[in-house]
C-alpha cells in the first residue's frame, strides 16, 4: 500500500476534510445563535451531552403528531450521533456529498447548470 507523500493526503484524511468542510458549509447556513450551539456540540469534549441528546432526538422525531415534536428531530439526532458512530458518519458523509452535488444551494454554494 502506498503511503501518502509530502503534500498528499491519505484517503482517510481526505474523507475527514471533506466531511468537515461540508458540515461547516451547512452550519454557516444556520442563524448565528444556532451556529454557536452546533459548534459547541461538535467539539470532542461535548460527547457526554451529544450522545444522549442524539439518542433522545431520533425517536422523538417520530412523535411529530404532537405539538412540540417534529420530523426535523430525527435527522438532527442522527447528525449528532454521526459525530461519534463511524457507521453513521460514513452515511452522513454520503448524504452530504449527495447534497453538495445535487443541491449546492442548500449548502450556500452557487448552483451550476450543465450546458
Amino acid at each position: 500500500m502506498r503511503q501518502p507523500g509530502p503534500g498528499r493526503a491519505s484517503s482517510g484524511e481526505t474523507f475527514h476534510q471533506d466531511y468537515e468542510r461540508r458540515m461547516d458549509l451547512l452550519v454557516r447556513r444556520l442563524p448565528s445563535r444556532l451556529q454557536a450551539v452546533v459548534h459547541r456540540l461538535r467539539r470532542p469534549s461535548a460527547r457526554w451531552i451529544r450522545m444522549p441528546v442524539g439518542i433522545i432526538l431520533v425517536p422523538a422525531g417520530f412523535l411529530a403528531i404532537l405539538p412540540v415534536f417534529g420530523l426535523w428531530m430525527t435527522p438532527l439526532g442522527l447528525m449528532l450521533l454521526a459525530e461519534d458512530v463511524p457507521l453513521l458518519r460514513r452515511g452522513m458523509a454520503r448524504i452530504l456529498e449527495w447534497i453538495e452535488r445535487r443541491h449546492p444551494g442548500w449548502m450556500g454554494l452557487h448552483e451550476t447548470h450543465p450546458d
